[in-house]
């Protein structure tokens, strides 16, 4: 499963603390260990190879795991970022969405506040929002079942708790 949204929604948090709920793994986002040791702007090349690395992760972890998986992230956001960035989608990128199948996403909602970061872009409410509505608009064309967690941390965890469970069927 995939946890999905814009920067500063608790993406990360979320997966961490479901993957500690459940005992399981959780991929993290390579694009955050990538850009930390660019040392430059990215440019649409890097794009590419951080799709790369995070099939490679995603892929790694998923062979050692039988059971539930957590993503933070997957390819879907590097296309949102591509398009609106670059204007274009490396063709890698497009199949790959394509090739891979999730069982649920976890939307994260932008209603909690901002938390600056050197590598986060679009502070802006109406930039947040109009990210926001990309990725609920791409879910909704998945045909994936997915489901938004709004509110506190707290309260974000218990949601993502239960859809988790919905999925597996456990109660």
């Amino acid at each position: 499963m995939v946890v999905i949204g814009p920067e500063s929604t608790g993406k990360s948090t979320i997966s961490e603390a479901l993957a500690a709920h459940f005992g399981c793994d959780w991929v993290p986002e390579y694009a955050r260990e990538y850009l930390e040791n660019l040392g430059r702007q990215y440019r649409y090349e890097d794009l590419l190879a951080i799709a790369k690395g995070q099939t490679n992760l995603e892929d790694q972890m998923a062979s050692n795991n039988e059971g539930l998986l957590i993503c933070d992230t997957d390819l879907q956001v590097i296309k949102i970022w591509s398009q609106h960035r670059f204007g274009k989608v490396d063709p890698w990128i497009e199949y790959q969405i394509k090739a891979r199948k999730y069982d649920l996403y976890l939307l994260a909602n932008i209603d909690i506040p901002w938390q600056d970061d050197p590598l986060r872009e679009h502070p802006a409410p109406e930039m947040r929002q109009y990210f926001f509505r990309k990725y609920h608009e791409t879910l909704e064309a998945s045909r994936v079942p997915f489901y938004v967690v709004s509110g506190d941390k707290s309260a974000r965890l218990q949601t993502a708790i239960a859809q988790v469970k919905a999925l597996l069927g456990i109660e």
